[in-house]
């Protein structure tokens, strides 16, 4: 899972690009923007990066190896559906900051994926983010929030770190090989064998 706001389309493309494809799971994006931006966001980074972007729609079937970006104007929560996790679109909660709230996906991650999620703060103005990365902390899933000085504006990140909810600070050209290394570490060994 991954929440940016200001300085977060090209944060958000240098992370996507550094993951590529050689980890099978699925990545749910959120990045403040303007109603009618998010759809061309996601064209565009699937246009140049390995691995497939989408922008969510409700009621789509969360699968590996690709991205999601959430749709400005709407929240972006996971749900379990006959044993698959299913994208879930709402205007609600609607007295937020911010829609979609990185918060609001995160704290949906924690409680269907636990300590088998990974939640990621990138740069961007204010807090959105922060309680949620400390529910998924809480969840046990790793947390990561990007430094000061690779960050345009320190202030999400900077507010999960101040909460103790960030469990590793880390450089935005790291945080992709660091996902890389958590993912393979927590794949199951014969997986682990067959990919190298």
């Amino acid at each position: 899972m991954v929440g940016a706001s200001t300085g977060g389309p090209k944060a958000v493309e240098t992370v996507l690009h550094d993951i590529g494809t050689s980890i099978d799971v699925p990545i749910l994006v959120v990045q403040h923007m303007p109603e009618g931006f998010t759809r061309a966001f996601a064209e565009r980074l699937d246009r140049h990066l390995p691995l497939r972007v989408r922008e969510a729609e409700d009621g789509m079937v969360l699968r590996g190896g690709g991205a999601v970006i959430a749709p400005a104007g709407r929240h972006l929560r996971v749900r379990r559906d006959q044993g698959q996790v299913v994208l879930s679109l709402h205007e609600e909660p609607a007295a937020v900051a911010h829609r979609p709230s990185v918060d609001v996906l995160f704290r949906s991650a924690a409680e269907q994926f636990g300590a088998r999620a990974v939640g990621i703060l990138l740069t961007g103005m204010g807090s959105d983010g922060a309680l949620g990365m400390g529910r998924l902390a809480q969840a046990g899933a790793h947390t990561i929030a990007q430094d000061e000085a690779s960050c345009v504006v320190w202030g999400m990140p900077r507010a999960a770190a101040e909460l103790g909810a960030a469990r590793e600070v880390v450089a935005l050209d790291q945080i992709g090989s660091r996902v890389r290394e958590l993912a393979t570490a927590a794949a199951p060994p014969g997986r682990r064998q067959n990919e190298e």
